[in-house]
């Protein structure tokens, strides 16, 4: 109850700080067109990019930083302000950002709003054993890549007299995307019975499609559920059954529930290391190269490469 109340409190106010955007004058709105284009992002894999490739024509503001799950994430009055200053926004959708949803839905009866998860076919996206949508694809390249089309496309779309510039660097982004993927086919070294992905919660499924790993989440698709002792009984017995040799903290989410898988191996008698930490739901710090999508990628391939191969010497 407390939830839907907070939510529907976000959409009063933003229904409210929508309206009053739009008794400005057009002088006002003149010289906002003439400056950069504003855009809100939800999680960063969206927004990084999307700076790189809007380059000095765009200012991108991504409401959820580091070490934020933005499965449980709820609008602040902060970010209420800042959507409404936006010119267009883009979020991942697919359920990702669930307690948002109808605030983008409240902001596209002005402004220009994408769900770029959406945009993919259906065919291309994952589900669960209860039929529930994978919303995790920027684990696959190939359909970031078309994600990311769709948000330059309607950036084009906005400003046409960019539409050129916007083209060349996505491109430009596009190939290093392409070279990231070549990078990431060192994954196909560890060996079959080490190709085990075991980590907090379910969030690397496209990640294992692309690079042929078994992945083992701990937690479902979404971490607004709890852990229960079954849950980490049955990857413990996994880790046994398979000697898988490490698992792996993620970012954005409680450690504890790793720690207690790792624990229990212990207790009987088996050793797992913890291979480190993953970037999952959220990117690393502002001007780490983990703070980057591609640097967040690359450093998530090294660190499951680097941990499944000691498995194997």
């Amino acid at each position: 109850m407390k939830g839907l109340l907070k939510l529907w409190c976000s959409v009063f106010l933003l229904s409210i700080v929508l309206l009053l955007g739009a008794c400005g004058t057009d002088e006002e709105s003149a010289s906002k067109s003439d400056g950069e284009i504003s855009i809100i992002t939800t999680i960063a894999q969206i927004g990084e990019p999307l700076s790189v490739i809007g380059g000095e024509y765009v200012d991108v503001n991504s409401l959820m930083g580091p070490s934020v799950d933005p499965h449980l994430y709820n609008a602040t009055h902060g970010d209420i302000s800042k959507i409404e200053e936006a010119d267009m926004a883009f979020y991942n959708g697919l359920n990702l950002e669930a307690n948002m949803v109808e605030i983008f839905d409240e902001m596209s009866q002005s402004k220009p709003v994408l769900a770029i998860g959406e945009t993919v076919s259906e065919d291309s996206l994952l589900e669960d054993e209860t039929g529930a949508v994978d919303p995790h694809i920027w684990f696959d390249l190939d359909l970031w890549k078309h994600a990311l089309e769709s948000a330059v496309d309607e950036l084009k779309e906005f400003a046409p007299e960019h539409a050129d510039y916007f083209e060349e660097n996505k491109v430009e982004y596009f190939e290093q995307m392409d070279e990231l993927k070549e990078e990431a086919k060192k994954l196909e070294e560890i060996p079959v019975e080490q190709r085990y992905l075991v980590t907090a919660h379910d969030a690397f499924g496209y990640f294992g499609e692309m690079h042929d790993l078994e992945v083992i989440g701990l937690q479902g698709l979404s971490t607004d559920g709890e852990i229960g002792v079954s849950d980490i009984q049955e990857t413990i017995d996994i880790i046994i059954d398979y000697k898988v040799p490490a698992v792996f903290v993620e970012s954005s989410i409680s450690e504890d529930s790793i720690k207690a898988v790792i624990e229990g191996a212990d207790s009987e008698g088996v050793t797992v290391e913890l291979g480190g930490e993953l970037f999952s739901d959220a990117m690393g710090e502002d001007g780490t190269k983990e703070g980057t999508y591609l640097g967040m990628y690359r450093h998530n391939v090294d660190t499951i490469y680097n941990a499944l191969m000691k498995g194997a010497e």
